[in-house]
């Protein structure tokens, strides 16, 4: 992977572009990105940007050079990589240049100090979450000027190409595209006594617990699971949704009403009391190592969590999350988006890539390599994918929890910063024992004041 953003350190945006304040320029590298700030990048400086440092090597050259900014490292890195590489050898018109900028939140965030600057790559992965910011400060450029309306729809799941759809244009493309899964560890299972599959509702879950919590290992106890630490917000969402809650309707805030504040309630007795469960900063790996029996993450977590069961010598399970009052699960993670003021012929190359991509062999390709749902349903049918989702059920499970999705909550999804002040309340429930009516009420109060100013901006591109 390419190393990250190595021209705004190393060069000067060209002339032509006016630059933000000092202090402007500051703000916006430190805190996530604001409706205003990019408005500011598309509005008040204009023209073409500019790319990113990098070059086409030497045998591919007199091609046009395109630049992905990715957010995956490790097992989803790799398989980027690997078809940026087959897409370099399989033409030659386009050399693809994969450039890694960190999390989510830290890509997004140079992204904006890159269009204020001037600088812009060709495509970027951007979040179920923070493609938003950029499609309200009228920053992305639709994808039907490039990519034919009638060829998206056929090729994509319609319930994931949708959810980038606003105003009859498409603006965020699906790739790596998730919705939380119930990891479990069968070996762990069977030796506590306990049936072997996932548990129906949270309350089952909580009946296994005594006997599962009795194992040890490494002279630890196992806990039942654990709290991911940053981002943690997107699976508690879902609780909150099976205890008849929600962080919002449209944007009303009602993380504070009663029915979310009983599901973390529910999650502080789980840490506090009962000490079963803990927050953790890395609960994949704490799984792969069996300190947790269970765990709720993301389905592009799935290659790595099987790996590394494989290496530790036990047993993946993988099931439907549990319920409670009611079923709730949402979608998420990452999807393209392209940038309003890349000049065109970077937009058209940029497009061709996109479209390898959503080849169903190319697609199945990458649900292989990660575990990430396959977007392209075609791609099921490819001999690899087929093949996977017939021996290994676990591939399988987010495909047909898939129907059974939801689209997050408006608050959340479209209000800058709300996820981070939503997995700071979590944060403070689970380990500062902080009752939830507390934590939530102070979520609140800012996601209040959150929705107030950006309201005008939401409401005027929906």
């Amino acid at each position: 992977m390419s190393q990250s953003l190595p021209n705004l350190s190393q060069s000067l945006p060209s002339p032509r572009h006016s630059l933000p304040s000092r202090r402007r320029f500051l703000a916006l590298a430190a805190g996530a990105p604001t409706a205003a700030a990019l408005l500011s990048a598309c509005g008040t400086t204009t023209g073409p940007v500019d790319q990113p440092g990098g070059s086409v090597p030497d045998r591919y050259a007199g091609r046009t050079r395109t630049v992905l900014w990715s957010t995956f490292a490790d097992v989803p890195g790799r398989a980027l990589q690997d078809l940026a590489d087959k897409f370099n050898r399989e033409q030659r018109d386009i050399y693809v240049e994969v450039q890694f900028q960190g999390t989510y939140d830290e890509c997004a965030q140079k992204a904006v100090v890159g269009l204020l600057a001037g600088q812009a790559p060709d495509l970027c992965v951007l979040s179920d979450v923070k493609w938003y910011r950029f499609y309200f400060g009228d920053a992305l450029e639709p994808w039907d000027d490039y990519i034919d309306p009638g060829e998206l729809r056929a090729t994509y799941n319609a319930r994931l190409l949708g959810e980038g759809r606003v105003k009859g244009h498409h603006w965020w493309l699906p790739l790596a595209r998730s919705t939380p899964l119930f990891y479990f560890n069968r070996t762990l299972f069977k030796k506590a006594g306990v049936p072997d599959r996932a548990p129906e509702t949270w309350e089952e879950m909580y009946g296994w617990a005594k006997e599962i919590t009795r194992l040890k290992t490494q002279g630890k106890p196992v806990a039942m699971e654990a709290y991911q630490k940053i981002d943690g917000d997107w699976q508690f969402q879902c609780t909150a949704w099976q205890w008849g809650g929600a962080y919002s309707k449209g944007l009303d805030v009602t993380i504070d009403h009663e029915a979310t504040v009983a599901a973390g309630e529910w999650q502080r007795k789980l840490v506090h009391k009962d000490r079963i469960a803990y927050m953790s900063t890395d609960p994949a790996g704490d799984m792969g190592n069996q300190l947790i029996a269970t765990l709720i993450t993301s389905t592009g977590g799935l290659r790595k969590i099987s790996e590394m069961a494989k290496a530790g010598g036990w047993e993946l399970g993988t099931g439907f999350l549990p319920r409670h009052k009611e079923f709730g699960v949402t979608t998420g993670g990452g999807g393209l988006g392209m940038f309003k003021r890349v000049p065109k012929e970077r937009k058209q190359a940029a497009a061709e890539f996109v479209r390898f991509l959503a080849r169903p062999e190319n697609a199945a390709q990458w649900t292989v390599q990660t575990g990430y749902m396959p977007v392209v349903p075609a791609a099921t049918k490819s001999p690899t994918l087929a093949k996977l989702l017939t021996e290994d059920p676990n591939f399988s499970t987010a495909v047909k929890q898939l129907p059974h999705t939801r689209k997050g909550d408006q608050v959340r999804m479209m209000v800058p910063n709300a996820n981070v002040q939503i997995y700071t309340g979590l944060q403070k429930i689970w380990t500062g024992n902080t009752p939830a009516h507390e934590a939530f009420s102070d979520v609140a109060t800012r996601l209040r004041k959150g929705v107030d100013r950006h309201r005008e901006s939401i409401e005027e591109h929906l």
